[in-house]
């Protein structure tokens, strides 16, 4: 491609000797913004590939033996630490060079923020199992029934593609929950529990990264519900 200052050159050149001769200077000026045009397409940008978790799990067969019923669950907003998590970047560490810098590919991004991929995929997850409530439909019916109901609070820390070496990765996803229960009172705090899960990813790149945050959500999502049901019955 010719560079700037050769094309500002050339169009002087042209405009100066279509004046002299006065030979067509409309068709050579013409000519020179065409040259211009043509060198400002040529690197046309290309669009980030976009992601989410898939469609989740398909539904089981007619006829299957339900699963036993659980207590309904009200889920608030997954709550961030702000910065780099509030934004649909697919990020990653490298871990070998400086593993307190958090970096964006390029030509990836989530479909959304990840605490809302992630609170999507898990009132989807849980609420095969339970009836699942927001934070919002659970102060209502809390309100109207006066009965006590339990919520779920998550802060996301980390959501991370994290490099051991160039050829070494997994995803990393750390979780911070806090079980509540809801009563005419106020609020009771009955439960808080720490989670940091991860998984293998089989190709260093964004598309590695992504399939291995969702395992390793998947596999968060698996430790919450099992710790939700070893808790007491309330």
């Amino acid at each position: 491609m010719m560079p700037l200052k050769s094309i500002q050159i050339t169009i002087k050149t042209i405009a100066e000797n279509a004046c002299q001769s006065c030979a067509k200077p409309v068709f050579f000026l013409i000519f020179a913004l065409g040259l211009v045009a043509g060198c400002s397409v040529v690197d046309k940008p290309t669009r980030a590939a976009l992601y989410d978790f898939g469609p989740g799990e398909l539904p089981t067969q007619a006829g299957a033996t339900p699963a036993p019923a659980l207590p309904p669950l009200a889920i608030a907003d997954i709550a961030t630490s702000g910065g780099a998590l509030d934004n649909q970047a697919v990020l990653y560490r490298l871990g070998y060079l400086d593993a307190q810098q958090l970096r964006p590919y390029s030509q990836a991004r989530w479909s959304m923020p990840p605490a809302q991929l992630l609170r999507q995929r898990l009132r989807e997850r849980l609420g095969q199992q339970r009836v699942v409530f927001n934070a919002r439909e659970g102060a209502a019916l809390n309100r109207s029934q006066n009965a006590n109901l339990l919520m779920l609070r998550l802060e996301l820390e980390e959501f991370s593609q994290l490099f051991s070496a160039p050829d070494a990765s997994v995803g990393l996803v750390r979780l911070h929950a806090t079980l509540v229960e809801i009563t005419p009172a106020g609020e009771r705090l009955v439960a808080q529990r720490n989670l940091s899960v991860q998984r293998p990813a089989t190709r260093a790149d964004a598309a590695g990264g992504v399939r291995a945050l969702t395992a390793a959500t998947d596999a968060a999502i698996d430790e919450l519900d099992q710790w939700l049901r070893q808790l007491p019955a309330r």
